[in-house]
């Protein structure tokens, strides 16, 4: 086997056994993965854009969740009294989702998941976490990159053709 691919089965491996290892450390038990994605966008949206109003649409773009799953996902939300929803009184096409200010839910899970990330940052050293955090942002940005692109782009985003 060459090097190059050696490198990228490395690579796999060393990405199943981390994405394995969070999800066995981190069983989410009030809110389902999606839901605790969304709530996450929405706080977030809360904290760096107070008054910016969400909907399904944003939503999706920001998670990468399908409509479809979205719309399902967020009735669900609804139910629990995680989330509310309200039509735009300006189009009524326009539907925006906030987290309910009453529901602890997710910020109790939220808290449950920081106490899970800083017991690991203890393990792998803090004087680590600056670098950590930028390794994985880097890779989170170079696989949406990839995932944009199509995985058969080379580095420049160009497709590959066989040369024929």
């Amino acid at each position: 086997m060459d090097k190059d691919r050696q490198d990228k089965e490395r690579m796999l491996a060393a990405w199943l056994r981390v994405t394995t290892s969070v999800s066995q450390v981190h069983q989410l038990r009030d809110l389902r993965y999606n839901e605790a994605l969304i709530c996450n966008i929405l706080m977030k949206n809360e904290i760096e854009h107070p008054g910016r109003r969400l909907t399904a649409t944003d939503l999706c773009r920001e998670s990468h969740i399908l409509k479809s799953q979205m719309n399902r996902t967020l009735q669900c939300m609804e139910e629990k009294g995680i989330i509310e929803r309200q039509r735009s009184t300006e189009d009524r096409r326009r539907v925006y989702t906030r987290l309910r200010p009453d529901s602890v839910i997710y910020e109790r899970q939220h808290d449950q998941v920081l106490d899970t990330v800083g017991a690991i940052a203890a393990r792998v050293g803090t004087d680590n976490v600056d670098q950590i955090v930028d390794m994985l942002n880097a890779i989170s940005e170079a696989a949406e990159e990839v995932s944009r692109q199509g995985a058969g782009a080379d580095e420049t985003g160009r497709a590959a053709v066989a040369n024929a």
